[in-house]
């Protein structure tokens, strides 16, 4: 080998490594750069109105880091609502992560259940962001029995953006999805069919909207949770991760949390080594009971010190114990003919 080759040589070895460097930095700047700007205040905030109203609320509990923590995640329709103005939440979840167990599990809350709004009279859960994210947080973890850390707020156009950035879904539509609206001049029709096919933002838009069903909301908060989990699943792809940061660019305008960079690298880490657990729909069927209250028709809890306890064997399943698990197999279980049982938790908790 020629010493003008040797060179050549370096030269090219030096010049791949500084792209391969610098792209790590830029990649590293973008990421913090495009994770900042999640986090709003002041006037870029959509809570900007609410702030002095909200303070009132308790502050959610900090994170330390190793015990579990649970992110509320809100979407709303802002159409047709001024600037400055909070529209009820169209969807709520908690995701809830365990950075011991590496687990996670969803809750989808139906949002007209009918609750205490901490600082306000009863009503509907979701209308309690419209008191700000502290009130709204503390109203579901006062529903869940869980303290609920962290919020991520969205309205319809961050959701299409987060899909259309990672380039779409491939998921199962399992049944013809059609509504026409000519308030909304058709704007927002929903037009889908049966079958396994690519969802691109508006699609998926489509699918976690319709409810013209005959279980109306019940299987809409199904429909949404499985959604997001495939699109979780699609976020962890090495191209998905590569592109953090144009993601991150694309969905921040329309997203606010009160997580901070710390907090999102950390969690991100935990939900990247996590496999999801379950899903269910909060309250459970067999907790529900359909009321009229104020002439609006809303859903209670039958018991809800029950609820508490159904969203904590969930979190952390009983362990069973060998020696006395086939005999008491064969016994009745006295709690099990009670008017507030429920069944064992499972991912089709919401099927029955």
């Amino acid at each position: 080998m020629t010493k003008k080759t040797k060179k050549t040589i370096i030269w090219s070895v030096s010049i791949v490594l500084a792209a391969v460097i610098g792209y790590g930095i830029y990649y590293a700047v973008s990421f913090y750069d495009g994770l900042h700007s999640l986090q709003k205040s002041g006037e870029s905030s959509p809570f900007r109105e609410l702030e002095k109203v909200d303070a009132k609320a308790p502050a959610p509990p900090e994170w330390e880091g190793t015990e579990t923590v649970n992110i509320l995640l809100m979407g709303v329709d802002a159409r047709g609502f001024e600037e400055g103005e909070i529209p009820r939440s169209d969807s709520m979840l908690v995701a809830s992560i365990d950075p011991v167990a590496k687990k996670m599990h969803l809750f989808s809350i139906l949002r007209d259940t009918y609750v205490e709004i901490p600082g306000y009279d009863r009503n509907r859960i979701n209308t309690a962001i419209t008191h700000g994210p502290n009130t709204a947080m503390k109203a579901v973890g006062d529903l869940l029995g869980i303290p609920v850390q962290y919020y991520v707020y969205t309205d319809f156009q961050g959701f299409m953006k987060l899909v259309d950035s990672v380039g779409g879904v491939d998921f199962y539509v399992e049944k013809d999805m059609n509504y026409s609206s000519k308030a909304d001049k058709n704007e927002y029709d929903i037009e889908l069919k049966e079958g396994m096919q690519h969802l691109d933002g508006n699609a998926a838009l489509q699918y976690v909207r319709f409810r013209y069903d005959a279980m109306g909301d019940f299987t809409r908060t199904e429909r949404q949770r499985e959604l997001l989990k495939a699109v979780a699943k699609k976020m962890q792809t090495t191209t998905s991760i590569m592109k953090l940061p144009e993601i991150l660019k694309s969905v921040s305008p329309y997203i606010d949390t009160n997580l901070d960079v710390e907090d999102m690298w950390k969690l991100a880490n935990v939900a990247y080594k996590s496999k999801m657990s379950g899903s269910e729909q909060v309250p459970p069927m067999k907790l529900l009971k359909e009321e009229t209250i104020g002439g609006a028709a809303v859903l209670t809890v039958g018991n809800p010190d029950t609820l508490k306890q159904y969203i904590q064997d969930i979190m952390n399943p009983p362990v069973p114990d060998p020696e006395t698990e086939g005999s008491e197999s064969t016994e009745s279980d006295p709690a099990s003919s009670s008017s507030d049982s429920i069944a064992t938790p499972s991912t089709t908790t919401d099927r029955n």
